[in-house]
């Protein structure tokens, strides 16, 4: 207890007094990780590494984005648009419980037929160094991830000498650098091992290390998966290399670099040559070069945006100090113990941005469940692509957090999904367009899988499109959206327009059957069950599908005919509801939840992620949907024990209904009680500890973006849902609709001034308060106001 007081107090004096500039922005430690979850992440989108720092064992895990069990395959139930009448009928006269029998047996994947294949580790590479003296112990120990260079470093010393390692994972060379030096000559001694299951590890020279094999599923062989290749060069100045059974051994050098290289045949191509092609690439490009471009790659991106907060409180009159004068796992213990550390928050939003680069380049495969770094070949829930929530929340902050060419690997995998998607619309629905359920794998089946309460969920092409629709409102890039996302979003929409129907109860369009997502309700006749017509989630997201299709439309000038429809529909859909208590209404009908603190706050969905509800122009559903969100919470849902996503969904509902302490209280919640030390949000409490959940890190990296602005109102909303806690500092950088970017700068919780660069020369319209300003711009200058927002020079 006394060190941990000691540990407050220590972070409380080195909160901060000013902003921490880039350099700052580091994760650090004074001690190796103890397990994987808390090792440091490396990604340049395809290949990735985590290293856990120890000192006499480094364990450097490796993943290529790529390496997947499996084979594509046929999933759809032949039997699907022969019961979808009588399923319909059966929910439309309130027998829900034998509607969701009907369809759990005609219209989910057959019980035969494979479930969703597995991502997995390429393996993973383990230094069993030498000291000589057992009996040494290191000293002077720092581990740390340099978020501004996306260098991870460790260094101690060890008796007389110093020993120093860096990594990292170039986007421009596609490979991982490891270098490993030490000041006194030739004390560098260690044994390399690979370790991965079922892979054939062989030394085919001193300083080349090869690795191949299958993903298979568990071993099982008849399941498929890519073929996979790495190879490992190792360079030693001073000493000599000698191979092992299963690695290298260096002895007595200087320093050694390693490069990693690695391919699969995913996309057709030899994994072998792949390799040798990329390590003949860099093969007279010296290290200090490598690291200057990669360094300078990841600057392009990283540096868009600054934020800066400002902590003033002292204790007992010691001096503040900046945010990376203090252990990042002793922060997070102070924020545990309930000590306010702004510096702590300002982190963790880096931190977010520097996951969606490292782990999604354009080309790259999308973010998955565990952001693509897993230690496993069989990592909890496949670490496959959950798109009923969570893979489109690990998209939610790149367009704010100006990193919108992040969006492409989400794009692809819709798009990728669209062939199989038109069989399962036909075979399940009888419909045209496409359609995806709520998970997926490398193979991109859009089958429904598993059981009712998720798996017959139809939205994923629905959310694709909005997120499309979005890119094109923060960037204008009209060539984008004639080519790639418009066809998108009219196939989307061109499913839901065969598979609406009237519902005899309401007279409005409605979809079904359908989940909101995990739910269970209990029915008038008191049975409990998921599946019924018409849930707001589904609703919500049609709507909001015809009008960003309309408005595409217009943009384009194409499909008249097709826009008049969507506008006909449009009109016919059943309306968002409010029930008799005030709250938003998560069905069609006035169910009563099974559970009142669901983890799950689907029918919010148009407040937290579309502008179908805001406080301004539709104050009434926002009133409901705020009570209905309070319920949740009130009854346990944002300490939920597991899926930190979804607490993730109920900060950015609270920060767009502009409720900026409630989103802020549960924020610090889930970054005290819900971290790991490396700032990895953890999916399950307490169960399963190699488990974290990229989406839970990268939706609250956009909340945090948006308590500072939001755009999607029809205005630059500035502070909106600023936090007390937060109430000094300045943000430069981020990206709003219309093609702008926003600077803003505070004190004492009030706006000081605000920066606005028109990169598209549209109209803009800013809010701060009771305050709106309409102005013109011209592309390319820059508009300086002050807290009354009158221009400045």
């Amino acid at each position: 207890m006394k060190n941990i007081c000691i540990i407050v107090l220590a972070v409380i004096c080195a909160a901060l007094s000013h902003a921490g500039t880039s350099t700052d922005l580091k994760l650090w430690y004074q001690h190796p990780a103890q397990e994987w979850v808390e090792s440091l992440p490396i990604g340049n989108g395809r290949l990735l590494a985590t290293n856990q720092g120890g000192v006499r064992r480094e364990i450097i895990q490796l993943n290529e984005d790529t390496v997947w069990s499996g084979h594509p395959e046929d999933k759809d139930n032949p039997g699907g648009a022969e019961a979808l009448p009588e399923v319909r009928k059966l929910l439309f006269e309130g027998k829900y419980k034998k509607a969701q029998e009907l369809v759990h047996e005609k219209m989910m994947t057959p019980h035969h037929a494979h479930g969703v294949q597995t991502y997995q580790t390429l393996g993973g590479l383990n230094l069993i160094f030498d000291y000589g003296d057992r009996a040494l112990e290191a000293t002077e120990y720092r581990r740390e991830l340099d978020l501004d260079r996306a260098v991870s470093n460790v260094s101690f010393k060890m008796g007389d000498a110093t020993y120093t390692r860096e990594l990292f994972s170039s986007p421009v060379d596609q490979a991982i650098i490891v270098r490993l030096t030490c000041d006194k000559p030739g004390r560098l001694n260690f044994d390399a091992a690979y370790k991965r299951e079922q892979a054939t590890i062989e030394a085919v020279s001193n300083n080349r290390l090869v690795i191949s094999g299958q993903a298979t599923d568990k071993g099982n062989d008849l399941s498929g998966g890519v073929i996979y290749e790495a190879q490992i060069q190792f360079m030693a100045t001073g000493g000599r290399l000698s191979k092992r059974p299963d690695g290298i051994r260096v002895e007595h050098a200087d320093s050694v670099e390693l490069r990693i290289v690695a391919g699969t045949d995913y996309h057709g191509e030899d994994p072998h040559a792949v390799c040798e092609k990329q390590l003949a690439a860099i093969k007279d490009k010296a290290y200090a070069a490598l690291l200057k471009d990669h360094v300078a790659e990841h600057q392009r991106l990283f540096r868009r945006v600054e934020l800066n907060l400002v902590y003033k409180k002292q204790v007992r009159g010691l001096k503040m100090a900046r945010i990376g004068e203090m252990p990042t796992d002793q922060q997070l213990e102070a924020y545990r113990q309930g000590t306010d550390v702004p510096g702590l928050v300002e982190l963790y939003f880096h931190f977010g941005r520097y996951i969606l680069i490292s782990c999604s380049r354009p080309g790259t495969q999308a973010i998955n469940l565990w952001g693509k770094w897993v230690h496993q070949i069989d990592p909890s829930y496949n670490a496959d692509y959950h798109t009923n929530i969570n893979i489109p929340m690990n998209y939610w902050p790149a367009q704010v957090c100006n990193l919108g060419e992040c969006n492409e690997p989400f794009f692809d995998l819709i798009d990728e999904l669209r062939p199989k998607g038109r069989i399962s619309a036909k075979v399940t629905y009888d419909c045209d367009g496409f359609v995806a359920h709520h998970a997926t794998d490398a193979w991109r089946f859009s089958a429904a899988v598993g059981r009712a309460t998720h798996g017959m969920w139809v939205l994923t092409p629905a959310w694709g499109a909005h997120q499309m629709w979005q890119y094109y409102l923060f960037g204008g890039d009209r060539e984008y959206l004639a080519q790639k996302s418009y066809p998108i979003m009219k196939e989307a929409a061109d499913f839901f327009v065969d598979y609406l129907v009237e519902s005899p109860k309401s007279g409005y369009l409605v979809s079904g059957p359908a989940c909101s997502p995990e739910n269970t309700f209990i029915a008038e006749n008191g049975q409990a069950a998921s599946i019924s017509m018409g849930p707001t989630m589904d609703m919500q997201m049609i709507a909001d599908l015809f009008s960003n299709c309309i408005e595409a439309s217009n943009v384009l000038g194409v499909d008249e005919p097709f826009r008049k429809k969507l506008e006909e529909l449009q009109v016919q859909l059943q309306p968002m509801q409010i029930g008799r208590d005030g709250r938003l209404m998560e069905w069609a009908e006035p169910f009563t939840e099974q559970q009142p603190g669901h983890k799950h706050c689907s029918h919010l969905w148009g407040a937290c992620e579309a502008d179908l509800i805001t406080p301004s122009e539709t104050p009434e559903l926002a009133a409901a949907a705020l009570k209905s969100l309070d319920f949740r919470v009130e009854n346990g849902s944002a300490i939920t024990p597991v899926f930190r996503g979804n607490t993730a969904w109920i900060v950015q509902s609270y920060v767009r209904l502009l409720e900026g302490d409630k989103a802020y209280d549960i924020l610090r919640y889930m970054i005290g009680s819900s971290s790991y030390p490396n700032l990895f949000s953890t999916s399950v409490q307490g169960l399963r500890r190699e488990m974290w959940e990229t989406d839970a890190n990268l939706g609250n990296t956009l909340s945090i973006a948006e308590m500072f602005m939001q755009s999607h109102a029809g205005a630059i909303h500035l502070l909106p849902a600023l936090p007390t806690s937060l109430a000094d500092g300045n943000v430069k950088g981020l990206r709003a609709r219309g093609g702008f970017e926003v600077g803003l700068d505070w004190a004492n919780g009030t706006l000081k001034s605000a920066t606005i660069k028109s990169l598209q020369g549209e109209a803009c319209k800013l809010k701060y308060g009771e305050q709106l300003l309409e102005f013109k711009t011209e592309a390319g200058r820059q508009y300086r106001f002050d807290g009354s927002l009158r221009e400045q020079s």
